[in-house]
């Protein structure tokens, strides 16, 4: 096996696994070019293709020695007229169009809106969003079996049409029947991370978490206004969260979307908790070989606000160029990282530690390595807590995580800096520094003379016990001495 180094940025790529990419040289491919996690979408496809897909990247682990990140996205409530007798019709600009309950197929005056719950719930004025927002619909009068709505813009809808409803909460769960067997096949297959769709209220997290029981972490997509009214409480109930501009650009107009991304990031990172930035990054790489300009900016300028991850979605599930977009996606992130005010930028945001020992020695991590020529931070840890707290520091340095479990390996590879090794529980301080420079050493992150900050909880084994911090300095004869 090639000894692999580590990536030279501290964001993470998140590439989406579909038809173009699933085979499992492609999916090599795609580690090799920057892919440090995939993303299984769960609103396509069958169970066997994704538990094939899975089983090809935990293959791929075991060949590359690395743990490598699995994220399922589960589809949500996706709310959709029904069908057409001709399959299409055209809404007249201006014109009249009625959404009811009759499941007859519909033609330029009418469709079926197959859920109930939103007859009683909508009201005038307010609008009803169809196929990405190409047509816009408001509402002229709602009663409890059909909708009057007047065409603010026509044009032609087809069957099945996903409909957006931006004014309203919509008293549906999170959790669809098809989401509930979709969550149980992905905690079955071992996937380290559930994509929660169409968040509108902290509870839809508490009934997710409630399924899971436990296993895995839970990333919240935050593509609802009304999830942004709650956001501080979404964050708090989740373990990560996902800005989904496709659906937030659809219900908001797309000139909130950037300041309101900001707004995310920033406070997912003062919790300390990893955030992705999503949709349609590289869009136009589904088809040609290479970005717009706007685009790069768009990946560049969601790396200076400090997302722990940029994602790639059908320009890697679907398009035809897929290495190719992970490979300009790592390009653009390295070239950002090495600008010399990225530091500056990144940091610019405040994220003072919590009144905790661990995140005072957290913090004490960052200011040391800007002080002192340090190669990495070395994070011993169970549950990953300690390596969340260093990296939400954004520190100069790669942190190197060295933990027992795989579970914990794997979970860490969607935080920014993080390098995450699987290794043997330690049980003394002297194991511990020797542990730290061999890890150090065999990883390439140092070489003779290089100085490592190492940070662990004593007594060892104990979660949230993180207490200890010491510099140490390698060897050239380290790996030797330590077994190698």
């Amino acid at each position: 096996m090639a000894k692999l180094e580590p990536r030279a940025r501290k964001v993470k790529i998140l590439a989406t696994v579909g038809p173009a990419s699933r085979d499992p040289d492609m999916l090599r491919k795609l580690f090799r070019a920057g892919a440090d996690a995939f993303r299984v979408n769960m609103s396509h496809g069958e169970h066997a293709v994704h538990a094939e897909t899975i089983a090809a990247i935990r293959a791929m682990e075991k060949e590359m020695g690395r743990p490598i990140t699995i994220l399922a996205d589960l589809q949500g409530p996706k709310l959709r007229v029904g069908q057409f007798k001709d399959g299409k019709a055209v809404i007249r600009h201006s014109g009249h169009f009625t959404l009811d309950r009759d499941p007859t197929p519909g033609d330029e005056t009418r469709v079926c809106l197959p859920h109930p719950e939103l007859f009683g719930i909508l009201e005038k004025g307010q609008r009803l969003l169809i196929n990405d927002g190409k047509i816009r619909l408001r509402v002229i009068e709602a009663s409890p079996d059909k909708i009057l709505c007047s065409a603010e813009v026509g044009g032609v809808i087809s069957d099945r049409k996903g409909v957006n409803v931006p004014d309203a909460e919509v008293p549906i769960p999170a959790l669809t029947e098809k989401d509930r067997r979709d969550l149980g096949f992905a905690i079955e297959q071992g996937v380290d991370w559930i994509g929660l769709s169409f968040v509108q209220r902290p509870e839809d997290l508490a009934e997710a978490r409630r399924l899971m029981g436990g296993y895995g972490a839970l990333c919240a997509k935050i593509e609802k206004p009304m999830a942004v009214r709650r956001l501080a409480e979404i964050i708090e109930m989740s373990d990560g969260i996902m800005v989904a501009r496709g659906d937030l650009g659809v219900e908001l107009n797309p000139e909130e979307v950037p300041p309101l991304q900001k707004k995310i990031v920033n406070d997912a990172r003062k919790a300390g908790k990893p955030v992705i930035v999503a949709t349609q990054m590289l869009e136009s790489m589904i088809e040609s070989p290479a970005p717009t300009r706007a685009e790069v900016s768009d990946v560049a300028n969601a790396v200076y606000d400090g997302a722990d991850v940029v994602m790639l979605s059908a320009e890697t599930a679907a398009g035809e160029w897929p290495e190719e977009a992970v490979t300009i996606m790592d390009r653009i992130a390295q070239q950002v990282e090495r600008d010399e005010g990225y530091k500056a930028r990144v940091r610019f945001l405040d994220t003072p530690p919590d009144a905790t020992t661990a995140d005072a020695l957290a913090h004490s991590c960052m200011t040391i390595a800007d002080t002192v020529p340090i190669s990495a931070i070395v994070v011993f840890t169970g549950s990953g807590s300690t390596a969340r707290r260093v990296a939400r520091e954004r520190p100069s340095v790669p942190v190197l995580v060295l933990t027992p479990s795989s579970k914990t390996a794997r979970r860490v590879g969607l935080l920014w800096g993080a390098h995450a090794v699987t290794t043997k529980d330690i049980g003394s301080f002297e194991e511990m520094i020797a542990k730290g420079k061999r890890m150090a050493l065999r990883h390439g992150f140092g070489q003779a003379g290089s100085k490592l900050i190492a940070l662990a909880g004593v007594p060892f084994g104990t979660p949230g016990s993180t207490n200890l911090l010491h510099v140490v300095t390698l060897s050239g004869n380290e790996l030797d001495r330590h077994g190698g």
